[in-house]
Parts: C-alpha cells; structure tokens; sequence
C-alpha cells in the first residue's frame, strides 16, 4: 500500500467535485480499491501502486477537461475512466469555454476580425458603439492566451474619467473608489474563469485590473495587456500607455468615439493616436458597426435614435451659424450689388 498525492493546479474544486461532491463520489466508486480523500484542491489516494497509477492518470485526463470547458458531468468522467473520449460539439469561431462550459464565441463579422487581428499583431484598435463585444473578445481573447501558457499575466487598464459622477465622493479608500469603475472588466472575467481561480489569479497579480495612471513607468513583458475606455484618455496618456508595450507582448485598446466624456477643451488620446499610427505596420484595426451589438435588442435601436438626434442637432447648429455669419460670397455679391 502506497500513499499518493494530487494537487488540482488549473481548476476550481468547486466545478471539479460536482454539486453535493457527486463527481467525486462517483470517480471513489469508479475505484473501489483504493482510499480517496479530498479536501480543497488536495486529494489523496491509498491503494496498490497499480492501482494508484492509473487513477492519477486518469485524473490528469479529467482535469485537462474540466481545465478547458469549464465544466464536468458524469458522463465525461464515465468516457475518460473507460478510455474513451468525451464526446465535443464543435463550436464554430470558438474563443474559449466559458462558465457551465458556455461557448465564448465570435459572433459577428467583426468580432472574427478582431481575434484575427489579434493573432497577425501586436498592438490592435478596437473600436465601435456600445455593446458590440469590443471588450469582452479581448478579454476572451487574454483568456484564451493565458490557458495556452502562451503569456504569464493579463493586464486590463481603463482611464479613470467619470461619466458625470465623482469618484471622491464614493466611500472607502482608493481600491474601493475605484472598483465599481472597473466593475465591467471584472464582470466579463467572471464569465470565463471559475471564481475560486480567478480569485487566485488576482492574489497574485496574474491578473491585473488597474486605472491608467497606475500603468506609468512599467514595462510589460509576457502579457496581454488591454485599454478599455481609450476614448477617455488624453493624448499623453496614450502615448505613455502604449510605449509600455514590451517583449511577448500584445496590447488590444478598445473605445467608442461617440461616448467621450473628456471636458470640451481635452483632445481624444485614442482619436489622435489611430491617426498618428494609421500608416505603421504591425497595428490591426477592427471598425465595429451597430450590426455587431450583441446585447439586448433596443440596445441598437437606442444608438441608431441617438446618432438621428446627433445628425440633426449637428445640421441645426450649422444652419445657425449660417444665418449669424453670411458667407464671403454672399458678401461680395452684396458689395457688387452698391
């Protein structure tokens, strides 16, 4: 009789064990000869070497599973235990496995060319209306990166500009003030990694969530680095934000130009930046459209009512100036005419 150990690494226990534990009740009845004992991310396994051996094989097999769906059923461990494979519906523009083992997909024509864009380059600008899944295909994306172990830490930024609230006057310390800003990145997150990892994950900094200001000085090495929000940021702290970009390394800045919440005076750092690096190589850009909203319904209905309102203050506001300021030529006509 042996003693053996096993150390769950890239899966939450949680999702591993089953409801009530019933996935692990049923692997101890899959192996009746050996003691099983599993607490946390722990197990334990007593039994002949042979026996052991092939248990901790099969485990392995299980993990890899879960690890890439984010889910276990019976059944799954049933296959791998009888040595057979689990039976995989192909998704297509498959980005990753989500929460449940939903499948995080690109949905649109224009989220397939930002995971294309992504994979040709470095450095990618994401932009478009609300809602079109800009952000959440980078972080999937990020994800995607980080479980292949083709990176070591996810970086996601946002600048910190308020649309039309204070942070000062949010209660608690700088980390509470600024946690429901970046509460969107957290959210996606939580859709794609188990809540035990991705806890794990921020503990030790493997996944960063942080303001702008904070990426000042850093060189970014290993990483998938991801500026939300660009639209807000100064054209300083564009410029700072991207030089950060360092070896194996990509960076994807996402914004809406049509949701600026600089004072009137402040240029877009994101506006001024596509047109500085329009002509340099190694940049992707991705224009995403109304047709690539993916939330609720009225949600293009309300972004094709307010560019209507737009264009037609935009017309009104010419047609005043017009009347105020007479044309060059109508004034000389006017002069010709004395």
């Amino acid at each position: 009789m042996i003693e053996r150990i096993y150390i769950l690494e890239n899966v939450d226990p949680v999702i591993f064990y089953g409801v009530n534990n019933s996935n692990m009740q049923l692997i101890k009845n899959l192996f009746p000869k050996l003691r099983i004992v599993a607490r946390g991310n722990v197990m334990k396994v007593i039994g002949e070497e042979e026996e052991s051996e092939l248990f901790l094989r099969k485990i392995r097999e299980i993990e890899k599973y879960c690890e890439e769906f984010n889910a276990l059923g019976e059944d799954v461990i049933l296959d791998i235990v009888k040595g057979e494979a689990p039976s995989v519906v192909k998704q297509e523009n498959l980005i990753i496995h989500g929460m449940n083992g939903k499948a995080i997909v690109a949905r649109t024509e224009n989220q397939q060319r930002l995971v294309k864009a992504f994979e040709e380059n470095d450095l990618v600008f994401a932009t478009g209306p609300a809602g079109s899944g800009k952000t959440f295909v980078a972080i999937a994306l990020a994800v995607r990166s980080l479980k292949n172990k083709e990176i070591r830490k996810i970086i996601l930024s946002r600048p910190a500009v308020e649309a039309g609230e204070k942070l000062g006057f949010l209660p608690g310390e700088m980390k509470d003030k600024l946690d429901p800003y970046l509460q969107p990145l957290y959210d996606a997150l939580q859709e794609m990694i188990p809540t035990m990892k991705l806890k794990e994950y921020m503990e030790s900094n493997v996944i960063q969530i942080a303001p702008l200001a904070f990426m000042r000085g850093r060189t970014l090495n290993d990483a998938v680095i991801i500026l939300d929000e660009a639209q807000n940021t100064t054209t300083h702290q564009i410029k700072m934000f991207l030089t950060r970009l360092g070896m194996n390394a990509k960076m994807i800045v996402t914004g809406d130009i049509t949701q600026i919440d600089l004072p009137p005076t402040a240029t877009s750092g994101l506006i001024q930046a596509m047109r500085i690096l329009r002509d340099v190589r190694g940049i992707g850009r991705v224009q995403f459209e109304k047709k690539d909203i993916v939330r609720h319904k009225l949600v293009q209905r309300i972004v094709e009512a307010y560019e209507r309102f737009d264009e037609r203050t935009r017309e009104e506001r010419e047609a005043a100036k017009r009347e105020a300021n007479p044309t060059t030529e109508q004034s000389i006509n006017s002069n010709n005419h004395e």
